[in-house]
């Protein structure tokens, strides 16, 4: 029970961390499924706490705490949702770690090298849909390198690149150009 109680503590740390912070990085992120080759997708992140921006495969998207902005290239359409607190949670994994850290078995193990701890969570409830969550991050400054996710027979996994934290926050609002197409779904 100690060991599962530093394993949070540490996650919880890390997750306090984000909240304070804002976090600025690219990714590539890999989908691999039992029958197919993975496939990758490159982008960039900007976070703290609820609130981000990202960018990836001709998506723009923001959160600033209320709306969800999510725009296309393709189709020069700006959709402006108010997301529910589970639909947050799907979308961002680190949220999700933070909804599910207390109803799971928790494991750890540093790195040979001693820079770095992986943390394992395994649901208690097969029900979840998620099978495992690991989440790699930097002792240093709990900087998060790696997330992976295991759900039945696809596994995502999420790999920061230069990950960094920035002390200007930037706009979690994508403001439409004149030629945007707005759709504003807002309730």
């Amino acid at each position: 029970m100690t060991h599962l109680l530093l394993i949070l503590s540490i996650l919880s740390s890390f997750l306090t961390n984000l909240e304070t912070k804002i976090l600025k990085t690219d990714f590539v992120a890999t989908v691999e499924e039992e029958a197919g080759a993975p496939i990758s997708y490159p982008g960039s992140l900007t976070m703290q706490g609820s609130k981000f921006t990202l960018s990836m495969s001709g998506i723009n998207a923001a959160f600033d705490g209320k709306t969800m902005y999510m725009y296309s290239d393709d189709t020069e359409e700006l959709t402006l949702t108010n997301p529910s607190a589970q639909e947050l949670i799907e979308s961002n994994p680190l949220l999700f770690a933070k909804a599910i850290a207390d109803q799971c078995t928790a494991s750890e193990k540093t790195t040979a090298d001693g820079k770095q701890t992986i943390i394992t969570l395994v649901p208690n409830d097969p029900s979840m849909g998620v099978n495992r969550f690991v989440l790699k991050v930097r002792n240093e400054d709990l900087m998060p390198l790696q997330l992976e996710i295991k759900e039945g027979q696809a596994n995502s996994t999420l790999r920061l690149t230069n990950p960094t934290f920035i002390t200007t926050p930037p706009s979690f609002v994508i403001e439409p150009e004149e030629t945007t197409f707005v759709n504003d779904l807002r309730f």
